[in-house]
């Protein structure tokens, strides 16, 4: 009897955890690190980030599927940004290609989205595949900050 009842806690454990892990997926949370530091800054604008617009910086691999969706989301919210005057610009890396920038943001997951104001600082971070409409706010959100202007 008293293995059936570790068996269904245990069962209600991976549950909560399974359920609240997925809750988290795609989700876009706001985050309030500094700027980035001289090589950050520099790795940054090599991968094609720009001083004083807002960056969209996903970190992607070949092997990774659920990545493309990310591609498309963040083309998607770009273009439609610069399309109504924001200065957006977007930035992919490939983790693999590029480990220590991955090292430096904490990317423990692929895919990993990361808003970034003017002044390169992180505002927002996704793990998983954001939703256009979160993805947005956060990149209005970021120009809306007076270090992005």
């Amino acid at each position: 009897m008293s293995a059936v009842v570790v068996l269904l806690v245990a069962l209600a454990l991976a549950a909560v955890v399974g359920l609240w892990v997925r809750r988290r997926e795609g989700a876009v949370r706001t985050s309030d690190r500094g700027g980035a530091s001289g090589s950050r800054a520099h790795a940054l604008r090599a991968a094609g980030a720009t001083d004083g617009a807002v960056t969209v910086l996903h970190f992607s691999a070949t092997w990774c599927g659920p990545c493309a969706a990310v591609r498309r989301v963040v083309s998607a919210v770009v273009t439609d940004l610069e399309s109504a005057g924001h200065r957006v610009s977007d930035v992919e890396v490939d983790m693999d290609e590029n480990p220590q920038l991955a090292r430096d943001f904490g990317v423990m997951s692929l895919p990993t989205t990361f808003v970034l104001d003017g002044a390169m600082r992180e505002r927002s971070r996704a793990s998983g595949v954001p939703s256009s409409k979160d993805l947005r706010a956060a990149v209005l959100s970021a120009s809306d900050s007076p270090s992005s202007e």
